[in-house]
C-alpha cells in the first residue's frame, strides 16, 4: 500500500451511509475540505427513521453493538448523548420445533461449549452428537471455511440448523453454510485453530471473556430509533462547513495528475486531494474499474442478499405479547417470517410514544429467496399475520402497517471473503489519496462501518495499522435479539 499524503486538502466522500458520514466527520477533525456526494435523495443508507401510526421506529437497523466504542462514541460526538438507551429487555426466544423456547446462553454465534446449553433447544440426539465431540479427531480448519460446515462436522446439523443459522441469517440475511467463519465469526475461527475440540475452543473464548466482562448493556439503540444517529452525523458535518449533496450519483472517478482526483456527478465536477468511496460494491466496482480495474473485478463480485421488513400497531387491549424482545426462526422450521421483534417492549420510547399502542415488526426474506419477496406489501403482511398467530397467538388485525424493502441490502460474506477484501485494499492502496470503506468490507454492523471509515481516513493520511487490522481482524457482527 501506498505511504498516501499527510494533507487531506480537498476530499470528497462518495457515499453517505453511516459509513460515508463517519469518514467526512473524521475527515473535517483532521482539517479537510469535505463534500460528500450521495446518490440517492437522502442520507443514512440502512439506517432509516420512520413512524407507524405516529409512533417512531427504525425502518432499518435497529441497534447497535454497545461492547465496541465506535458507534456509541460517534453518537456522544454528534450530540445524542442524552438519547443513548439500552432495550428494556434483552430476553429473546426461538420459534422452533413448534414452540417459543427461551434463547439459550452459553455460546458463541450458536456454537456451545457443552451439550447443556441447548438443551431444550435441540433432540436428545442433538445432544448427544455434542457430548461426542471431544473425541472426533480434529478437523483441519485451513485459510477459511464456512460456519455452517465446520460446525456440523463438529457438532451435528441440527446445532447449525436450529441455533447456528437463525442467529447468523439475522446479521447476513444469509446462508450458514455458505458464511466464512474467518470473516463473520473471527474470534471462533481463531480459537479453532488453536483447538482440536470445537467446544473446547468455545468455553476458552468464553473464560478468556469472563475476566474482562463489561458490565453495561451488549446493545444500544437511540431514543427515537438509531435511524437518528445518520441524521445528526449530517448536521455536525454541515456544521462545521462539510458539504453533502444528495441526488447527486457519481459517475465518474479518474485521477487527475500524480496525486489528484477528478469526481463527476451530474453537471458537476470536483477535483480533490483524498477521495473516499463509501458506496456499497456493486456501485464501488464501476467507479474503481477505469483506475483500479482489479479491485473493481473483486468488487464486482460481492454478491447481496434482499429482505423486507413489516411493522404493525396494534391497539394494545388487543394484542397480548409473551414477555421478551421477540424471537428468532430456524429456516428448518419451514416458516416464512426469519424473526420478530416486540418493538414496544424492547425500546422504552416506542412504549412511551403511545402507550395505547403495540408495535412489532417481522423480517422476511434470506440469501436466495426470491418467491417470498416478489409478493405485494399487502401478502407480506399476511404471511407476516399468520405466522405471529401460530407463534404467539396474536390474531387481532392490525391498526397500521407499514413494510420497507431493502434490495440488495446485506452483502454477503462466503469464504475466503478476507482475501477478497485484501486484494482489493492491496490494489486501492497503491493509488494516493484514495481509500475504500463500507458494509462490504470488514462487518455490517454499524460499529464496523464507523471502524473502517476511520480507518479509510487514517489510510488516506499515510496511517496504515488500521487498515491492516480490520483486514486481519474484522469486526464481529453479533444479533441483536431478534428482528435486526
Amino acid at each position: 500500500m501506498n505511504a498516501a499524503r499527510t494533507d487531506a486538502g480537498q476530499a470528497v466522500v462518495i457515499g453517505a451511509g453511516i459509513a460515508g458520514l463517519a469518514a467526512a466527520h473524521r475527515l473535517l477533525d483532521r482539517g479537510a475540505r469535505v463534500t460528500v456526494l450521495e446518490a440517492s435523495g437522502r442520507v443514512g443508507g440502512k439506517l432509516l427513521p420512520g413512524e407507524i401510526a405516529g409512533v417512531r421506529v427504525d425502518l432499518g437497523a435497529e441497534s447497535m453493538l454497545a461492547r465496541r466504542p465506535e458507534a456509541v462514541a460517534l453518537a456522544r460526538e454528534v450530540g445524542l448523548a442524552d438519547r443513548l438507551q439500552p432495550p428494556s429487555t434483552a430476553t429473546a426466544a426461538l420459534w422452533t420445533r413448534g414452540a417459543l423456547r427461551p434463547m439459550p446462553k452459553g455460546h458463541v454465534m450458536g456454537v456451545p461449549g457443552t451439550a447443556s446449553a441447548l438443551a431444550g433447544v435441540l433432540s436428545e440426539e442433538g445432544l448427544a452428537r455434542i457430548e461426542r465431540e471431544a473425541a472426533l479427531p480434529r478437523t483441519e480448519i485451513g485459510d477459511d471455511v464456512a460456519v455452517g460446515e465446520f460446525v456440523a462436522a463438529r457438532l451435528g446439523r441440527e446445532v447449525v440448523d436450529r441455533l447456528v443459522e437463525p442467529l447468523l441469517g439475522g446479521v447476513y440475511a444469509g446462508d450458514a453454510y455458505r458464511i466464512s467463519m474467518r470473516s463473520a465469526v473471527p474470534q471462533l475461527f481463531q480459537a479453532a485453530q488453536a483447538h482440536d475440540s470445537l467446544t473446547a475452543a468455545v468455553r476458552e473464548i468464553q473464560a478468556k471473556a469472563a475476566p474482562a466482562a463489561q458490565t453495561g448493556p451488549v446493545f444500544m439503540g437511540i431514543e427515537g430509533g438509531v435511524g437518528g444517529l445518520p441524521l445528526a452525523v449530517a448536521e455536525s458535518v454541515r456544521a462545521r462547513g462539510g458539504e453533502i449533496v444528495t441526488g447527486a450519483r457519481v459517475t465518474e472517478l479518474r485521477r487527475a495528475g500524480r496525486t489528484g482526483w477528478r469526481v463527476v456527478a451530474g453537471g458537476r465536477v470536483l477535483h480533490a486531494d483524498a477521495v473516499i468511496v463509501a458506496a456499497p460494491a456493486p456501485a464501488a466496482a464501476e467507479l474503481l474499474r477505469a483506475e483500479a480495474p482489479a479491485a473493481a473485478t473483486d468488487l464486482a463480485a460481492v454478491e447481496y442478499a434482499s429482505m423486507a421488513l413489516v411493522t404493525l400497531a396494534y391497539r394494545r387491549s388487543e394484542a397480548s405479547l409473551p414477555e421478551g424482545s421477540g424471537f428468532l426462526v430456524p429456516p428448518v422450521d419451514g416458516r416464512t417470517i426469519k424473526a420478530s421483534t416486540f418493538a414496544s417492549q424492547k425500546w422504552g420510547w416506542i412504549a412511551g410514544d403511545d402507550p395505547d399502542l403495540v408495535v412489532l415488526r417481522t423480517s422476511v426474506g434470506r440469501y436466495g429467496e426470491t418467491e417470498i419477496l416478489g409478493r405485494d406489501d399487502d401478502g407480506l403482511v399476511d404471511v407476516s399475520r399468520h405466522d405471529l398467530e401460530a407463534a404467539t397467538g396474536l390474531d387481532a388485525k392490525p391498526v397500521r402497517t407499514r413494510v420497507t424493502r431493502w434490495d440488495g441490502g446485506l452483502p454477503q460474506y462466503p469464504v475466503g471473503h478476507h482475501a477478497r477484501v485484501a486484494r482489493v485494499r492491496e490494489q486501492v492502496g497503491k493509488l494516493p489519496g484514495l481509500a475504500v470503506c463500507g458494509a462490504a468490507y470488514d462487518g455490517v454492523g454499524i460499529p464496523a462501518c464507523v471502524a473502517g471509515a476511520y480507518a479509510a481516513v487514517d489510510q488516506i493520511h499515510g496511517d496504515l495499522a488500521a487498515v491492516r487490522e480490520l483486514t486481519a481482524h474484522p469486526v464481529q457482527s453479533l444479533h441483536g435479539g431478534a428482528g435486526e
